[in-house]
């Protein structure tokens, strides 16, 4: 089992004085986590995205974290992969760099970036998205291994190139895939790379797409491989937020949630702007309830179809509470099939220093519970 944390840079009230410190505060989060034993951290990459992500330049950011600590894996979670974000030939050398510097700690997610405000700001074709992601892979799995790329593919063509620098991690580092729905956890079995899972439905959600990347995996004939490396690591989203106090932790983090999946409806949904204001006193878990009841009728309203994924991100069920609280919900995780456990602390709501003192919580009895547990086999 792996612990690893995840970073959206997410601000309430976005004011340049408080971006420009939630975005201090991720660094000194990340710094944290390498000292509580954490083993990875992640950054997404947004664009355009205000209140929901304002970590625009992930790789900047994880390089800064990079010379910063010594151990942990820095992890992209993920590249916005389309061209018109980014031409996989500059990924393959930002990465590699990155790598090369970091002594080989790097990951590397791909995903879409798919929303109207993201693809209409790079000029995205949103109807290509799906087919450059993988395209992009392809050619990032060749440039890493061959002395000279050279791609002719459907969507793009590159005559002879070298590709420099090569990555410390040899024959390249792992790749990952983001996957909320089968089809795409699919995708990622069959392209021989790691699935970075929300995990917002709950444990029983998440053992039915474990089941379901089994199922790929254990089916793939290897045709689609992007590379001869091949990485089956199946990664779970966990909202965490951990305090002696368990009804104030509970608060603040389904506080925090709220937030969190109303920035998503704002921007994948068309939703109102996300709440800013914490009531004093507020029974969050029954706002966490009307907030997705408003969201189900919205989507009757525009006859769109409620799916179970449509309020997944209003499940308050996670890992808020004490130490012990998250113990027990990672073991669902666990049994459910994940293979690492991947923290979202900083929500756009949750102050420092309840970010910070969740680190210390997870590194001081959860992350040793289970090391202790796999040190008894």
């Amino acid at each position: 089992m792996q612990f690893s944390v995840i970073f959206e840079a997410q601000l309430a009230d976005p004011t340049v004085e408080r971006e420009h410190q939630v975005i201090r505060d991720c660094v000194e989060q990340a710094v944290l986590a390498e000292q509580m034993g954490f083993d990875r951290i992640w950054a997404v990459e947004h664009h355009s995205l205000k209140w929901y992500a304002h970590m625009s330049a992930p790789e900047i950011f994880l390089t800064w974290v990079a010379a910063k600590t010594t151990t942990i894996r820095v992890g992209h979670g993920v590249v916005c992969m389309p061209f018109n974000f980014n031409h996989p030939a500059r990924v393959a050398e930002r990465a590699a760099m990155l790598d090369l510097l970091s002594g080989g700690r790097l990951d590397l997610g791909a995903g879409r970036g798919g929303t109207d405000q993201e693809t209409s700001l790079c000029g995205v074709d949103k109807s290509r998205t799906t087919r450059e992601v993988e395209e992009a892979l392809r050619i990032i799995g060749k440039a890493w291994q061959e002395d000279e790329l050279e791609y002719h593919g459907e969507l793009i063509r590159i005559d002879p190139h070298p590709i420099l620098p090569r990555p410390r991690q040899l024959p390249h580092p792992p790749l990952f895939l983001a996957c909320s729905r089968t089809e795409t956890l699919t995708q990622a079995a069959d392209l021989g790379i790691g699935a970075l899972v929300m995990g917002f439905a709950g444990p029983e959600a998440i053992a039915g797409m474990r089941t379901a990347y089994d199922a790929a995996v254990a089916a793939r004939d290897g045709s689609r491989f992007v590379s001869t490396e091949v990485n089956d690591h199946f990664s779970v989203l966990c909202p965490t937020i951990v305090l002696d106090d368990r009804e104030e932790a509970r608060r603040v983090g389904i506080r925090g949630q709220r937030f969190f999946a109303q920035s998503i409806g704002h921007w994948y949904g068309g939703a109102g702007i996300p709440d800013e204001a914490v009531g004093e006193g507020a029974d969050e878990a029954a706002e966490m309830r009307r907030a997705a009841e408003q969201v189900v009728a919205r989507l009757h309203e525009h006859d769109i179809p409620v799916r179970p994924t449509s309020t997944a991100t209003f499940n308050a069920d996670h890992a808020y509470g004490t130490a012990d609280d998250a113990i027990a919900y990672v073991e669902r995780l666990r049994d459910a099939g994940a293979d690492e456990i991947m923290c979202l602390i900083q929500m756009g709501t949750v102050p420092q220093e309840a970010c910070l003192e969740t680190l210390r919580q997870w590194g001081e009895k959860v992350i040793p519970h289970f090391a202790r547990e796999e040190a008894r086999g």
